[in-house]
């Protein structure tokens, strides 16, 4: 085992660096938690379907416990997603600039510590998951089947963005699932819209590594898409917002809610105005703005709960 201390490359000088104890610090780094940019785009979807679905209700009274638990939920899933993906992706990582010191491929732990890891954080996504209805619990298990064939995908298809989009977009699905016990077609076009946001988005992170895929052989739509990712980042981010307008259309949504969609279209074109892809750093800052897009739409749907509900 390699000293457990050592950082890794592209996330330091955190809190994980700082403050957690020394063997922590694997399994934290593993799990993101040095990072959690990720679970919090795990978690949009989520915050935007529940507040969407209790303004559909007229009822918010069961919305704060939704929130927080969906909060939880998506944090500890998306630490076991990590796991899951720095397992099946260990050999790849090692020879990526970016990833090789990972935990898995700097030696910092064993594949049966991370496999461990990754059970303990499901264990807590599964007791967060049955305190909804039993059609919500359902659903949340029937995403397990794309969370686990998503790190393959890079390796078969030039498209994993799509995949990655179809897991970190059920999230909302689940608002509806939780609240009506149902899914219904506004459900499933938020969740249309979600995943071309999150291909979108994706695709600014992975032209930080296009270079070093392009030599071992990993598929990307930033490699697909290369010089022409501008037009196609135009074409998926207006997808997203054409089809989270449907939905919100179809939700007969009042002001807010319309007022936080035009800000959250506004955050993207900005996005894709200061894009630059040979500026590894520069796609970073864009990918991470991506939680405030989606806080921005959070806001207004969830003004319009409220607005509803009274």
């Amino acid at each position: 085992m390699s000293d457990t201390s050592a950082r890794v490359a592209d996330s330091t000088g955190n809190w994980v660096d700082t403050l957690a104890p020394q063997w922590a610090r694997p399994y934290l780094r593993l799990s993101r938690y040095d990072r959690p940019i990720g679970s919090w785009l795990l978690l949009m979807p989520c915050w935007w379907s529940a507040a969407l679905a209790a303004g559909m209700a007229h009822d918010i009274s069961h919305l704060p416990l939704t929130i927080i638990l969906f909060l939880i939920g998506a944090f500890v899933m998306r630490g076991a997603g990590c796991a899951w993906n720095d397992i099946t992706d260990r050999d790849l990582d090692a020879r990526v600039e970016r990833t090789r010191s990972r935990p898995l491929p700097a030696g910092q732990m064993t594949v049966k510590q991370a496999l461990a890891f990754l059970v303990a954080q499901a264990l807590i996504g599964l007791v967060v998951l049955l305190q909804f209805n039993r059609f919500a619990v359902a659903t949340g298990i029937a995403s397990l089947v794309v969370v686990a064939i998503y790190p393959f995908m890079k390796r078969v298809t030039w498209w994993p963005q799509v995949f990655l989009g179809l897991a970190f977009s059920w999230g909302a699905l689940m608002g509806f699932a939780v609240i009506f016990a149902r899914i219904d077609l506004t459900a499933l076009v938020l969740y249309a819209g979600s995943i071309a946001w999150v291909i979108g988005y994706d695709t600014i992170y992975a032209h930080q590594d296009a270079e070093d895929d392009a030599l071992i052989g990993v598929k990307s739509t930033a490699r697909l898409f290369g010089a022409h990712t501008h037009q196609a980042l135009i074409m998926f981010y207006g997808l997203a917002v054409m089809l989270i307008g449907i939905a919100l259309a179809s939700a007969d949504v009042h002001w807010p809610a319309w007022l936080a969609l035009a800000a959250f279209a506004a955050h993207l074109a900005w996005q894709i105005a200061r894009l630059n892809i040979s500026d590894p750093a520069l796609c970073l800052r864009l990918f991470k703005s991506n939680r405030e897009a989606g806080l921005l739409l959070f806001a207004g749907l969830l003004t319009d709960a409220v607005m509803r509900s009274s």
